[in-house]
């Protein structure tokens, strides 16, 4: 038997069974189909190996079942149907506004819902000394999940909250991303919490990293940032549990974030969504804290919804919320975001509304943590910058705020950025609102981000030499195996 042909042959089979295994995988946009077929192609050995660790986007079938198992036992707050509701008419809101918690509700299933009431917090010190507040006049229960959450002073403070509020006999569960925060999860302050009594969760366990692609993708991460406290207070935003000079990457910081503290039905709905996580990682049923619950509706307050995207929900739900935002704008679009690796409809979506005369500006930072993001996201600005867009790069740390207001009315804040691993990949939660007043708040804090960055022209961008717009393009083509 000739052993060498043999190999050959083998090898030749397994390159043509992942091809196949690629080209049917439903859900893929075509550019991600094409790049695995080059990779694996080109790279046989090497490219079978990326694509079992990296080609299937699934976090374990296990865990989905369990999510879409919590959420269909979970009441919704507020939802009487699954019609879907008609904010013009019952909230008196722009017609505008129609489609855009339209779009919401059938994500999550989460109606948009009055009498929300929202404070902006003033940098991310004044944020995790507002949360270390709620917890210690907590009464019941703490819920809390971050992806990113560190041993350091920030860290430490809200840890030490939980242990205070665990001692007085409030019920507190903590879910920590297992890779994000691995760093707490393996060190003394997650064993001083157990031992205290807060319930702990690692969120999507990596487990063996031989045996992860059998169970899923280990880089499929609950990227949320979810503060619940007592059904009365929760916190949205891009902040992770953390000192914003995040010092496990200190040259890029200071991380600049955005945290909203907010009161009335979103804490419910942000309550069904930690709920329905903690739900696939334990056996324990959270639905009664929602079935007893009241949604104070009737007080003052804006429109406002929850929206929660990960691989439980269908399919390209998140890029869907952020389109129909962009579409709506008349006059204005205003968004920053760390990471913009877009797909084609996102980024059609960006020209177009800069081609039809709304003045649009996107605000990235100047120095971002990921090379391969920096460089895949500049591949995108020409196209950007001829349609009409305004580029600006934030150069005083690194600007970690997912916001996007429209017009001076509409608002969403969260944890989604605007590229492909929060797309297909990444556990998010967010918040959708309309209301002038807030906007306004928010229009503001992007302002000052704004007036401390600095514009990228088409002339700046056509001066770049060939090398670098290569070396863009080329990151840009792995974007969607990434």
């Amino acid at each position: 038997m000739n052993w060498r042909w043999l190999g050959v042959g083998t090898v030749f089979a397994l390159q043509v069974t992942f091809i196949i295994r690629a080209l049917l995988r439903p859900h893929r946009q075509p550019e991600s189909r094409l790049a695995w077929v080059a990779i694996i192609g080109a790279l046989p050995l090497i490219g079978i190996a990326a694509y079992l660790l990296l080609g299937e986007t699934n976090p374990g079938s296990a865990i989905v079942r369990r999510i879409r198992a919590a959420m269909r036992h979970v009441p919704v707050p507020g939802r009487r149907s699954d019609a879907l509701i008609d904010v013009e008419q019952q909230y008196h809101l722009p017609a505008r506004a129609v489609p855009l918690f339209r779009m919401g509700q059938s994500i999550n299933g989460y109606p948009p819902m009055g009498g929300n009431r929202a404070a902006l917090m003033a940098d991310s010190n004044a944020a995790i000394d507002a949360i270390v507040a709620d917890i210690d006049a907590a009464q019941a229960h703490v819920h809390i999940c971050f992806y990113i959450w560190l041993a350091d002073n920030n860290g430490t403070k809200v840890a030490r909250a939980l242990i205070r509020a665990a001692s007085r006999g409030v019920t507190c569960r903590v879910m920590a991303d297992d890779l994000g925060s691995r760093r707490l999860i393996h060190g003394a302050l997650w064993r001083e919490m157990k031992d205290a009594g807060v319930r702990l969760v690692r969120a999507l366990p990596i487990g063996t990293v031989l045996m992860r692609p059998l169970h899923g993708r280990f880089d499929m991460r609950n990227h949320r940032k979810i503060v619940v406290i007592d059904n009365r207070v929760t916190f949205c935003g891009s902040q992770n549990c953390a000192d914003p000079e995040f010092r496990v990457k200190a040259k890029y910081a200071p991380w600049v974030d955005l945290l909203v503290r907010f009161e009335g039905p979103v804490v419910l709905q942000m309550q069904h969504l930690f709920a329905t996580d903690w739900m696939a990682h334990t056996n324990e049923d959270l639905a009664p804290l929602l079935a007893d619950a009241t949604v104070p509706e009737d007080q003052p307050g804006f429109v406002a919804q929850v929206i929660g995207t990960s691989a439980a929900i269908r399919y390209e739900a998140m890029p869907e919320m952020f389109i129909a935002l962009m579409d709506a704008a008349k006059d204005e679009l205003t968004i920053t975001t760390p990471y913009y690796v877009p797909d084609e409809a996102l980024q059609a979506a960006l020209r177009a509304s800069a081609h039809r005369g709304v003045q649009t500006t996107i605000v990235m930072p100047e120095r971002n943590d990921s090379w391969v993001v920096a460089g895949a996201s500049r591949s995108y600005y020409l196209e950007l910058l001829q349609a009409g867009v305004r580029i600006f790069e934030y150069p005083l740390g690194l600007l970690h705020t997912k916001s996007l207001t429209i017009d001076g009315q509409a608002t969403l804040i969260g944890s989604a950025n605007m590229d492909r691993r929060s797309f297909d990949l990444n556990f998010e939660n967010n918040i959708l609102l309309f209301d002038p007043d807030f906007t306004a708040q928010i229009r503001a804090r992007q302002q000052s981000y704004l007036d401390d960055s600095i514009e990228i022209t088409e002339d700046v961008v056509l001066a770049w030499p060939q090398y670098r717009v290569l070396w863009h393009n080329t990151l840009a083509t792995i974007g969607p195996v990434l």
